[in-house]
């Protein structure tokens, strides 16, 4: 009679072949509830080898890609880069010069979505089974994450299933002694230099502290106009005219305002062990249900 393996080497078999099967991935926006996923992950799950990536469009902040490598660090594994070789500019000249809008988000579908399906469409092809950690938060109903078409990819909400909100993301933060990105300093979005859904304060935030990208951007702006976009980066006001020393103290002073109002309510609701953490949201009177990419932001 053939005689029948251990029952503990059948378990390693099978755990085995279940690894080669499954592939875990994790996103990284360069934003604070990415990268907090990815704390929590590596410290709750470290039994899954999970596998992290950023999507580069060729024009993020600097700040951005430092917070990275600081992660990177932490984490002590490599995050993954895509899109190298076909970067904004690359599908700017495809859109005939037509600026990225809240209207026509090409930027997101084909310097985010797109990238992401072609890597992971690699394992699928094979019937590998990929996990997709998205950080949308247990304190965001509003938010709806992404929906396969494919069996093979299962996207998973970390936080939202365990009950992990906004305290819990700064917290995280802090507790790692990661912090929160340098850019929040003065911009409440990550993503690109240029990204449509700044507020005009952070517009003039760039022009500061990135004049050579700010720069860019109004090149871009006229670049578009000429080859007859309908749209400039701030919604009705091109760079241009944003950068006028009047509509500057203009903006300054209204942001100002925005910031006293938003001290004012908050006095009410001052939690003392936060007493030295910025909600950048707050500071910025950001809605984050403002329809902003999920994949650029979170």
């Amino acid at each position: 009679m053939k005689s029948l393996q251990p029952l503990h080497k059948l378990a390693l078999k099978q755990s085995i072949h279940k690894a080669d099967m499954e592939k875990h991935v994790l996103g990284i926006s360069g934003g604070k509830d990415s990268a907090a996923l990815a704390i929590y992950m590596a410290q709750h799950y470290p039994e899954l080898d999970i596998e992290y990536f950023f999507t580069d469009t060729g024009e993020e902040l600097p700040e951005v890609q430092e917070f990275l490598t600081m992660l990177e660090g932490y984490l002590g594994k490599p995050i993954t880069r895509l899109n190298p070789h076909r970067n904004f500019k690359f599908w700017l000249r495809e859109f005939n010069h037509y600026l990225p809008s809240a209207q026509t988000r090409w930027c997101t579908q084909k310097l985010k979505l797109e990238p992401f399906r072609n890597w992971v469409n690699q394992w699928m092809k094979a019937e590998v089974t990929v996990y997709s950690y998205v950080a949308i938060r247990a304190d965001e109903d509003y938010r709806e994450g992404y929906n396969p078409n494919n069996q093979f990819l299962k996207v998973k909400y970390p936080f939202r299933e365990d009950g992990i909100d906004k305290q819990g993301v700064f917290d995280l933060l802090e507790a790692s002694g990661m912090g929160l990105p340098k850019y929040y300093e003065w911009r409440s979005r990550s993503g690109c230099t240029f990204c449509f859904f700044q507020q005009k304060i952070e517009w003039v935030r760039l022009k500061e502290r990135h004049p050579a990208a700010f720069e860019e951007a109004k090149a871009l702006e006229k670049s578009a106009e000429e080859h007859g976009s309908p749209f400039t980066w701030t919604q009705g006001e091109p760079l241009s005219m944003l950068e006028r020393p009047e509509r500057i103290q203009q903006i300054r002073e209204d942001f100002d305002k925005r910031i006293a109002r938003n001290e004012a309510r908050k006095e009410k609701f001052a939690n003392p062990l936060r007493a030295n953490l910025v909600d950048i949201d707050d500071l910025y009177d950001c809605d984050e249900g403002n329809n902003s990419c999920n994949v650029c932001h979170k």
